[in-house]
Formats: structure tokens, C-alpha cells, sequence
């Protein structure tokens, strides 16, 4: 392993020529549009690789990420408008701009403070517009719930933010308390903008004490899955149906699964 770029080029010419005329009659097809769900697919595919441990896997599913910013380029040249180059170049000068600490004098004490110096300096940069949002920037298209944590960071770079988890904390329980009210006085479109308060401050909470809320939903659901999988399993193994049994055999039967997870107790 090593620094040797061989393998990159190589990549980009073969993408030249999957393009070029009496190349690939797919890959000659694509435009922009056409690549957005490719992108999106490969994308989530890297994501579940991420979180395990076949490492072919990983570079299998890293390189799917590479081939879409290949391609895109490859169609940008196509059309003069700029190259893979441009990318790598406009890439490591905003790295460089944008790391003071690193490639200048700049001193800092924190990770923290890296992100609100990282802030001001994307405020100053040409093309800005002065009256540009410090939470501008988040995608539209997240799913709302990393778009919550996204754009709470980039709020607490300037300083909109609680000065700890407590106060993230005491948001929740304002907020599940208004909820209950919304509730009670029956109006949905009220309740539903009340549950997203509560969600948005509980995203804030996850944020406060290093959780990653998206991270740790999903490991939720991957957790609600295999113990509703092993449930289902088990009530089958009896000759029944989930259908036909009551919540309370499927809640006792939900006990014991994970009553096994935690494994056996230890002797007294």
C-alpha cells in the first residue's frame, strides 16, 4: 500500500472508455439525473459494509462510491465544464484553507473549536453570499432525522446552543409535556407538530452526550427485528400463529427472548 496514484488514473481512463464512442451502450447512456439513484443505492450499501467486517467487502462497496464521482466527472469533461482534476485540486485547497491549525499558524484546544473556526472560515470564502445562513448547506434531501442533527451542528458552531446535555435534557420533558397537551386537546395537526419538537430535541440530546441518534435508531430497529424474527420463531415452534395468540403470550414469549440475549444469570 502506498501513495502511488496508478490505480486512480487507471480508473479514470477506463471510465473514459466505457464513455467514449463503441464503448459501453449503458454507461454511455447515463447523465446526471440518470446516476442520482445509483449514487443514493451505492451509498447505503458502503453504509451497511461500514458496519461490518469483511474487508473485501468494504472495498468492494468503497470503490461503488468512487465509480459514481468517476462517472459524474467523466460526463462534466465530456461537456467541458471541468475533469476529475478540478475536483482532487478544488478538494485539498479547501482542505488546506479550511485547516489554518494544520498548514498554517492557527492555534487550537478542541475538536469543537476546529468546527467553529472551520464555520467562519466557509463564511468568508468567495462566492458566499453575506447573507448566507450558518445552517445553510444541509441537504434538503436527508432523511429528516440526520437533517436534524446536521443542522443542530451547525448551529452550535456559532453558539446557538445548549451549554450542556442538562439543558437538552429538560427540553425533552418540555416537550413530551406539550405532546400530552396536543393530545388531549385532539387536534392532529397540532400533536404532530409537537412530536416533532420532541423527536428534534431528543436528536439534540443524542447530540450532547456523542450518540449518534442516527446510529443508534437504526440499532433499534435491528434490535426490534431480530427479537420480533426470534418471537415469531418461537410461537411457529409451538404450532401457533402470532394471529392467534393475545398480547400477552407474544409479551411473555418477547420477555424470554430477551431474557436469552443477556445470557444465563450468575450463580448466587
Amino acid at each position: 500500500m502506498g501513495a502511488d496514484l496508478a490505480g486512480m488514473k487507471r480508473l479514470y481512463e477506463v471510465m473514459k472508455r466505457l464513455r467514449a464512442p463503441g464503448g459501453c451502450p449503458w454507461d454511455r447512456e447515463q447523465t446526471l439525473q440518470t446516476l442520482k439513484p445509483c449514487l443514493l443505492e451505492e451509498t447505503y450499501e458502503l453504509l451497511e459494509a461500514m458496519d461490518g467486517q469483511d474487508l473485501a467487502l468494504h472495498v468492494e462497496e468503497l470503490g461503488d462510491v468512487l465509480l459514481q464521482v468517476v462517472f459524474q466527472c467523466a460526463i462534466r469533461e465530456e461537456e467541458g465544464l471541468f475533469a476529475f482534476d478540478d475536483v482532487a485540486e478544488a478538494l485539498a485547497e479547501k482542505l488546506i484553507r479550511r485547516h489554518p491549525h494544520v498548514f498554517g499558524d492557527a492555534v487550537v484546544d478542541s475538536s469543537g473549536q476546529v468546527l467553529r473556526n472551520w464555520e467562519a472560515i466557509k463564511q468568508t470564502e468567495k462566492g458566499k453570499a453575506p447573507d448566507r445562513s450558518a445552517i445553510d448547506g444541509v441537504p434538503q434531501t436527508l432523511p429528516a432525522l440526520l437533517k436534524a442533527q446536521r443542522t443542530q451542528a451547525k448551529a452550535s458552531r456559532v453558539g446557538f446552543d445548549w451549554e450542556n446535555s442538562d439543558g437538552a435534557a429538560g427540553k425533552i420533558a418540555e416537550e413530551f409535556a406539550e405532546v400530552a397537551e396536543a393530545v388531549a386537546g385532539g387536534d392532529r395537526q397540532k400533536v404532530a407538530e409537537e412530536m416533532g419538537d420532541l423527536l428534534f430535541s431528543v436528536v439534540n440530546y443524542c447530540r450532547h452526550i456523542d450518540v449518534d441518534a442516527e446510529s443508534a435508531l437504526e440499532l433499534a430497529n435491528k434490535k426490534f427485528s431480530r427479537r420480533f424474527r426470534e418471537v415469531e420463531r418461537r410461537i411457529r415452534a409451538q404450532g401457533r400463529s402470532l394471529k392467534a395468540c393475545t398480547l400477552d403470550e407474544m409479551d411473555a414469549v418477547w420477555d424470554e427472548v430477551k431474557a436469552s440475549e443477556r445470557g444465563p444469570s450468575p450463580a448466587r
